[in-house]
């Protein structure tokens, strides 16, 4: 059955397959933001053959793989185990999938590869391309679909026949595949792009699943079309080449026995897959389900953009004040430190009975400075843009006024992405901090109303400015990134006096140090021609160089998000 033009279908019939052979498929990835079209995917959950177990993206290993039972170890004054929540064979559902950190992912992969029955419903609830699910999850779930674009009137609901689907899978050890298959999935996953290849066994495992819901014995061409459709298409990473054919002489037409007639409809009808193009056939339904997004994600591939980190927001810290929990680890009762009591009773009560018979003094509970866990927890600090603008020569009302427009469009963001912004202006002999980091649109407006241009160019200083406050900001828990706007005339050194070759030292060395403290920077060049030394300044700085030439406002705020968002 092919599902070609319908997403509500795909996920039809992906979710029966599933039902099938759940451990075999993996799981599901469901790219959805909570919504009614999310929850009518959800609800059809419990037709699976498994028990349902919700997970959260910060779970601990005790929670996970089990651990001592600190009530009933207490209680009962010996250790008394608790399973986990992987102890036995489940649906694992789990919601803000795109927030599970390395370490859940690693620990899910591996559940899923001992074949020990879990199936995996990750929800992935990313706003932003960069926001998805790790890699190595969506690498074993068969299943991918997305609903972001898919409106509620498109959506049925979905009811699985449990019977049937019982049937089904008593019927599944006994489908079969042509031998030719697994080869041409795999080929047809090298013309997408995919670099896996648990991609096209998954996809002959949903095939095999498929057959066995018709009540066939072996997989047909329907059934690989669906398969790829759900499995191939979705991970299609570029559009799929078409192979180059050999110039030939055309062959003599060769007589051919009459046979019934079919019907056109069903072209693979009645015959067997080894007289069919298959790599066609399987090719077409692999274009009716490619991404939405390839286009997009091939041009910010093919653009280098993502090289200064995700958007939204800086650096992770951890920290012991708040944030997302995340699991505690052993350390000391320091200044700050806060102790997580749970924690700590569940590392000592091992212990009890050793310390009873060591213990000088009758206590209940012996516990000891080993045995203390810290809570941790985990946020992302806010991310400041420092922007250094050159004020100086006669054209340089022009290049504020664009900087002035960037600024505000990108402060009009500021409380989705949090970012905080400041701006340093350079003129005559010295630079100025003319805006500290700030988030407030009215203070941005108020001190940007006036700023007189012209005199010489201090690049340096300008730079040892950008330096001093990204330094204060990463003190106060910020991630600083340095924007330069400059057409690279540099002509006045850091002590002021008018030196073009001293200037360019002094701008080098401060280039360095900002490289040094690992803040990430990028050259806009808004001088009427690409400048050779802003190329080399960019070089020194470690971040790109963009050339913009007669630059406005909104081009401006397009390169700053390019090079920091995806």
């Amino acid at each position: 059955m092919s599902t070609t033009g319908s997403v509500w279908t795909r996920v039809e019939v992906g979710l029966n397959a599933l039902a099938v052979d759940p451990a075999g498929l993996g799981g599901l990835w469901l790219r959805a933001r909570s919504g009614p079209v999310r929850d009518r995917v959800v609800a059809a959950l419990p037709g699976l053959p498994l028990p349902q177990k919700r997970l959260h993206p910060s779970i601990g290993d005790e929670q996970l793989f089990g651990g001592i039972d600190l009530t009933a170890t207490l209680a009962s004054g010996r250790v008394v185990e608790r399973k986990g929540i992987l102890a036995d064979p489940a649906v694992l559902v789990l919601p803000m999938a795109e927030r599970s950190q390395p370490g859940l992912a690693a620990r899910l992969a591996g559940a899923l590869d001992q074949g020990t029955g879990h199936c995996l419903i990750a929800m992935d609830e990313g706003a932003e391309p960069d926001e998805t699910l790790p890699p190595a999850l969506t690498d074993r779930l068969a299943l991918h679909v997305d609903l972001d674009a898919l409106p509620y009137g498109e959506t049925d609901l979905i009811e699985l026949d449990e019977e049937a689907l019982a049937q089904a899978r008593a019927r599944l050890p006994q489908i079969t595949a042509a031998p030719k298959v697994l080869e041409d999935l795999t080929l047809l996953a090298v013309r997408l792009g995919i670099d896996s290849l648990r991609a096209p066994m998954l996809a002959l495992r949903t095939a095999r699943a498929l057959a066995a819901i018709g009540g066939g014995t072996e997989v047909d061409v329907d059934d690989l079309t669906t398969a790829v459709e759900l499995v191939l298409g979705p991970r299609a990473t570029q559009f799929p080449q078409e192979e180059q054919e050999q110039d030939q002489p055309p062959e003599p037409p060769q007589p051919e026995p009459e046979e019934p007639e079919q019907d056109q409809d069903d072209p693979g009808e009645g015959q067997s897959l080894d007289d069919l193009p298959l790599q066609d056939i399987l090719l077409e339904a692999a274009q009716a389900a490619l991404p939405a997004d390839l286009l997009a994600q091939l041009a910010a591939r093919k653009s280098g953009r993502g090289a200064m980190g995700g958007a939204g927001a800086g650096a992770k810290l951890k920290g012991n004040r708040r944030g997302r929990p995340i699991p505690s680890r052993r350390g000391r009762l320091d200044t700050g430190n806060r102790l997580d009591v749970i924690a700590t009773l569940r590392a000592a009560a091992p212990w009890q009975t050793i310390r009873r018979q060591e213990a000088r003094i009758e206590r209940r509970l012996h516990i000891r400075t080993d045995d203390f866990r810290i809570r941790r927890f985990e946020e992302k600090s806010d991310r400041l843009l420092i922007f250094v603008v050159d004020a100086s020569g006669s054209a340089a009302m022009t290049r504020l006024a664009e900087a002035k427009g960037a600024v505000e469009l990108l402060l009009a963001e500021a409380y989705a992405r949090r970012d905080h912004v400041a701006l340093v202006a350079f003129r005559g002999e010295e630079a100025e901090l003319l805006l500290p980091p700030t988030r407030s649109l009215v203070q941005t407006k108020r001190r940007l109303a006036a700023l007189p241009g012209g005199g010489g160019t201090p690049l340096a200083a300008g730079l040892k400015t950008a330096l001093e406050v990204a330094i204060q900001a990463k003190g106060r828990g910020m991630t600083p990134t340095v924007a330069l706007l400059t057409d690279g005339r540099a002509n006045i050194a850091l002590d002021g006096t008018p030196n073009r070759a001293l200037a360019a030292e002094d701008a080098t060395k401060m280039a360095t140090a900002i490289r040094l403290n690992d803040f990430p920077s990028m050259v806009i060049d808004m001088g009427q021609r690409p400048e050779r030394s802003l190329r080399a300044l960019a070089d020194t700085l470690g971040g790109p160089y963009i050339p913009l030439p007669r630059a406005d406002a909104d081009r401006l705020s397009s390169a700053v998000s390019a090079a920091l968002d995806v």
